[in-house]
């Protein structure tokens, strides 16, 4: 068992805090007299996609002069940095496609506001140029149409039916 001494005693009233300042100065002694506790890793935070998602596999598939069969991909893209030409269509999320056989063009147009749009489209031939100039050289392709010249002389045939 500790006996202290009266001299002891004397010693310990030096120590102690009075008690206007007791109040002021306790939150102090209670962290460890006034030292602030520091992170001895850095703070890391959270990371979304983590770098684990694997990539889209984004861009141009077929190149000009490629041959292509319809429903081809010939572009994947985000958003239409290219758009569609002859004989191509778009998809809804902006996949550009071949529509008919033939070979791939790429060609770009002057667009408002003075940039130029680049464009892609399917020829027959693998020397034509887009775009094609169908006044003068005509259509290219007459899938799903009907030569009106030529049935124009055939005059319809009345159908009846009788029961």
């Amino acid at each position: 068992m500790l006996v202290l001494k009266q001299a002891d005693k004397s010693m310990l009233g030096l120590f102690t805090i009075p008690h206007q300042l007791k109040r002021r100065v306790a939150p102090l002694f209670q962290q460890g007299l006034g030292q602030i506790r520091t992170a001895t890793k850095r703070a890391g935070g959270t990371v979304r996609n983590n770098g684990s998602s694997p990539g889209k596999r984004l861009g141009i598939k077929k190149f000009s002069d490629e041959a292509v069969i319809p429903g081809n991909i010939i572009v994947r893209q985000r958003g239409t940095q290219f758009h569609p030409g002859q004989h191509v269509k778009i998809g809804r999320d902006h996949t550009i496609y071949a529509m008919v056989p033939g070979f791939v063009r790429f060609y770009s147009l002057p667009w408002r506001g003075g940039k130029p749009r680049r464009f892609v489209g399917v020829v027959l031939n693998r020397g034509e140029r887009l775009p094609r100039d169908e006044e003068t050289l005509g259509r290219s392709r007459y899938f799903g149409f009907i030569n009106v010249a030529r049935n124009a002389e055939a005059q319809p045939q009345m159908i009846s039916c009788t029961r």
